[in-house]
Order: C-alpha cells, then sequence, then structure tokens
C-alpha cells in the first residue's frame, strides 16, 4: 500500500482565531497518528488570515510534544525566506526534542506574495538565485561535512529527512542532482505534475541518503459516509481557493451545499483545473481515486490536503480515508 501522510496548514477559521488554530493541529496529529498516517507536515505562508503556520519550526514544536511516534516536519519551508544557518538551528533543536522524526522539505517560493520579502528585510528575487547553494550549506550543515569552520549547535549533524518541494520543473531538476527525495505540490499546482515526476526519474542521481527516486504526490482528500457529505465539506476549501485566484484572503468560511452551483462559469473551470488531484466522496469512491492516482503518478507516498471549517469532519475524515484505502 502506498503509504499516506497529512499536510496541514494550521487553518484559522471564521468566527476563531489562531489560539484555536494551535489546538486543532495539535489534535489533528494526534488523530493522524492514530490512524496509521506516516508524516505531518506544517506548511509556511505568510500574512494570510485563515493560515497560521508562518513560523513553521514553532508550530512543529507544539505538534511533536503532541505526539509521539508521527514523522513531523515542513512542507515546506520556503528557503529564501531565510539563513540557512538558522534553519540548520531550528531543525536541529526539533530534532534534539523529537529525535529521528523531524523531516524538512525545501521550497524556492516566498510563500506570500511580493510584500513578504519587504516584510522579511530579503531580497527574495536574488536569494532565490542561491537556492541550490543554500540546500548545499544545509545538507553540510546535516551531513558533518569537515570543510564547514562554523558549526550550528543545535543543528550540527542533525538527523534530518531533507526534501526538495516543488510545483514546477525546477525543484524536479534539482532533487535528481542532489538525490534527494522529491515531492510535488499537485493539490494546488497540477500543471507540471507529469513532466515534473518524468524529469526527477530520468535525471536521477543516486546520494548517500538515497539509492534511487523517491516520490511524493499532494492531493486533497474528502472522505465522508457519503459523497453528498463529503461535497459539502470539502466546499470551505474550495472557498479559499476561489478566493485567493481572485486575490482575496479569508479565514476558513463555513461549508456551502452545492457551493459549486453558485460560482460563475469562470470560477467554476478554474476550481475544476486547480481541483484535478483531488478525491471527494464515500469510502469507495475515495479509494478509486486515490487507486487511479497513484497508478498514473506511481507515487511512493500520497500526503493528504484540505481544510474543514469543523475541525472534527477533517478527523473523521482522515480516519476514514485510512480505512478506505488499508481495506
Amino acid at each position: 500500500m502506498t503509504e499516506l501522510s497529512v499536510l496541514d496548514l494550521v487553518p484559522v477559521r471564521e468566527g476563531s482565531g489562531t489560539v484555536e488554530a494551535m489546538a486543532e493541529a495539535a489534535l489533528l496529529a494526534r488523530a493522524a497518528e492514530d490512524a496509521g498516517y506516516k508524516r505531518f507536515w506544517i506548511a509556511e505562508h505568510h500574512a494570510m488570515e485563515g493560515i497560521a503556520g508562518g513560523a513553521t519550526s514553532v508550530v512543529l514544536a507544539h505538534v511533536g510534544h503532541a505526539t509521539s511516534t508521527i514523522r513531523i516536519g515542513a512542507g515546506g519551508i520556503m528557503l529564501p525566506n531565510h539563513n540557512p544557518f538558522v534553519i540548520a538551528e531550528q531543525f536541529g533543536t526539533l530534532d534534539a526534542l523529537f529525535p529521528g522524526r523531524i523531516d524538512l522539505g525545501l521550497g524556492r517560493a516566498p510563500g506570500a506574495d511580493g510584500r513578504i520579502a519587504n516584510a522579511l528585510r530579503k531580497d527574495i528575487m536574488r536569494a532565490s538565485e542561491f537556492f541550490p547553494q543554500d540546500v548545499a550549506e544545509l545538507r553540510a550543515y546535516f551531513g558533518k561535512d569537515p570543510a564547514i569552520a562554523l558549526k550550528p549547535t543545535p543543528g550540527w549533524g542533525a538527523s534530518i529527512e531533507l526534501w526538495m518541494l516543488g510545483s514546477s520543473l525546477f525543484g524536479a531538476q534539482l532533487a535528481a542532482m542532489l538525490g534527494l527525495p522529491y515531492a510535488f505540490a499537485s493539490h494546488f499546482a497540477p500543471d507540471h505534475l507529469d513532466a515534473a515526476l518524468t524529469i526527477y526519474r530520468d535525471r536521477f542521481q543516486p546520494s548517500e541518503t538515497l539509492a534511487q527516486p523517491h516520490v511524493m504526490v499532494a492531493m486533497n482528500v474528502y472522505t465522508a459516509e457519503n459523497g453528498r457529505e463529503a461535497r459539502t465539506i470539502a466546499s470551505s476549501q474550495e472557498q479559499m481557493f476561489v478566493a485567493i485566484r481572485t486575490g482575496r484572503t479569508m479565514k476558513v468560511q463555513p461549508p456551502i451545499p452545492d457551493y459549486r452551483q453558485k460560482l460563475s462559469g469562470p470560477e467554476a473551470a478554474m476550481l475544476d483545473h486547480v481541483w484535478q488531484a483531488s478525491a471527494v466522496g464515500s469510502p469507495a469512491t475515495v479509494r478509486e481515486a486515490i487507486g487511479r492516482f497513484v497508478e498514473r503518478t506511481r507515487a511512493d507516498e500520497l500526503i493528504i490536503a484540505g481544510a474543514t471549517f469543523d475541525p472534527a469532519a477533517r478527523r473523521a475524515s482522515l480516519a476514514l480515508t485510512m480505512e478506505a484505502v488499508s481495506g
């Protein structure tokens, strides 16, 4: 069976705030662990009122203390926003707190619009040009490269599982060249999925940590007792997709039954396009959709995304999804 993991953005729901979002992230991670998921990843986003995972390493410490066995990590850290030395210290600290459980997925995008560069006092475009060198620097810290004079503590020699993330062809090329596992963000950017996986597998060069290509793909998954219920709870995430693609941000909204029927033609077409990597419905429907997607991508792992307005609905969806795929 393809291994399943969970991607969480620490959603902030209408009528609540970040205090509740943090508490629910811990509950979701514990539910994922209990259900048998392999990893629980938090994604770095900034200046979005509906997403509270910006201080990713801090949230991971919170999640780590709420769990005991599931791997936890960043899916991912947007490295151009940061100094590699500081990231090595942060994730080295996490490894010291939760030995053998820490993943670090690295992305090249800023995780917000261009204004974040000013807020972070960073030249994001220039920093993005140095992304490959920054990745290599992190590997040198974790791998205890003897050429490194200044050693991050914690961080030096930390047991971190490094991943390359991507939604275009660049990440696939770099992951292949460095011999890193590769995760594709098909849950919101499906266009280059097949081409990126082909490039990654064809150009893969074995490394000390990975002998052969290893692929994770992301998918929006909502499982409920019946299709109508699943589509209804999924409508909260669909509302966020529509808002973001039209230049708006908002908290996670209550579900709207038959939401797609209320959209304009262009909005519905956009959502259909973005929503290509999704499985929404009863356990049987979801099992079939996941099976087709895994067959298409030949993925080694699948990471499941998808916020809900009612946190209990997502915990229930995760449990039903695992039952459906395992059965």
